[in-house]
């Protein structure tokens, strides 16, 4: 068994990681999913969240929206819609991003067609505010 899980992890537009980790925490559409070396192979889907990374002691968040996680002979693929590190998020943009869900949420009833959007709209930012708070 390996010491080490390969975690490599790709949006439609870049790569956004490829290093060996010791352990893996991820937003599984069914509840968090913990992952390390030797786990069983798995395909499921992810939602929006916090994604966390452990390497060498210290701890990594990844805000991610959406996909896919993959496990297999101790390496970990994750497709995601979209991924950013702690220090990329741009904490300000992502508190007007909350606010401005919040406004539109307040004057939409829960079957209005915007409904569904502006809630993962509010989701994501609350997660890209956490995650940006673990830098």
């Amino acid at each position: 068994m390996a010491e080490k899980l390969t975690l490599e992890m790709v949006t439609p537009y870049k790569k956004v990681l490829s290093l060996d980790v010791d352990e893996i925490t991820a937003p599984g559409a069914m509840g968090e999913l913990g992952l390390l070396p030797g786990h069983t192979p798995l395909l499921t889907t992810l939602k929006i969240g916090d994604l966390g990374y452990k390497q060498d002691g210290k701890t990594f968040h990844v805000a991610v929206n959406w996909g896919y996680l993959e496990v297999g002979d101790d390496k970990v693929t994750i497709l995601v819609d979209t991924a950013e590190k702690a220090d990329e998020i741009d904490l300000e943009r992502a508190k007007a991003a909350l606010g401005r869900a919040e406004e539109a949420l307040k004057t939409l009833s829960q079957e209005d067609v915007d409904f569904a959007v502006m809630e993962a709209a509010l989701q994501r930012a609350l997660v890209r505010i956490k995650v940006a708070g673990e830098r």
